[in-house]
């Protein structure tokens, strides 16, 4: 991704985060978002790399950062002790996530996800005119060389937030010139014209559930005595 997609994307990230919140920032790399959240709003931002080499440089800024695998290590946090987690364009790099989905939402009140958008249309255009794995601006790797293991589009991740009763709060697609827009505006053809995508996201409450239930109920129960 170049840099001015990643400027983009953390300026997206930043405008979703309350002032002086506490945030943690999942594959934070050398502590650049931290340093730009800490600046502009002010937050307690704390991050996790897994790579050593970044992790030492991020330590070497006097940022609050470790090493750690997502997909293994993020038990060692406990249950809404962030009021955010940020997992910026590192979804599709995970071999479960699901799993990873769950525990962002585990460890924070609310989660900011960015990946890749698998339906844009220079995918889908390259692939029908080659049958080959397509490569562009946001996706540079040969098939053979990519760290993606799930290629997935934006409808496929929100049919997995649905599933898994995790609530969309906003979600902003980004096209590949850098111009924005709301896709819970349901804009005709999102899902072509996105390249990347943006989501904030939290667990729908199961006391709601169960008063949606308890409400269904009792309107059927009325149906039946009428």
């Amino acid at each position: 991704m170049s840099k001015k997609s990643i400027r983009n994307d953390w300026r997206l990230i930043e405008s979703m985060i309350d002032p002086k919140s506490k945030v943690l920032d999942i594959g934070c790399g050398e502590g650049g978002l931290i340093k730009q959240l800490e600046a502009s709003i002010h937050s307690d931002t704390r991050g996790i790399e897994i790579d050593p080499e970044l992790t030492r440089k991020a330590i070497a800024e006097g940022l609050s950062v470790v090493q750690g695998n997502a997909e293994y290590d993020l038990n060692q946090y406990s249950n809404q002790s962030f009021d955010y987690v940020i997992l910026s364009q590192t979804l599709q790099v995970m071999l479960k996530p699901k799993d990873v989905l769950n525990e962002l939402l585990r460890i924070g009140a609310k989660a900011i996800v960015s990946f890749p958008n698998f339906g844009h249309w220079k995918i889908r255009f390259q692939l029908l005119l080659s049958g080959r794995s397509p490569i562009t601006e946001g996706l540079p790797y040969k098939w053979y060389e990519s760290p993606n293991f799930h290629f997935f589009t934006i409808k496929d991740f929100q049919d997995l937030c649905k599933k898994s009763n995790i609530v969309i709060e906003k979600s902003i697609g980004l096209t590949s010139k850098g111009n924005q827009f709301d896709l819970d505006k349901k804009v005709l053809g999102s899902n072509l014209i996105t390249s990347e995508a943006i989501f904030l996201l939290s667990f729908q409450k199961f006391e709601t559930i169960k008063i949606q239930s308890k409400q269904k109920s009792f309107y059927n129960t009325s149906a039946i005595v009428r």
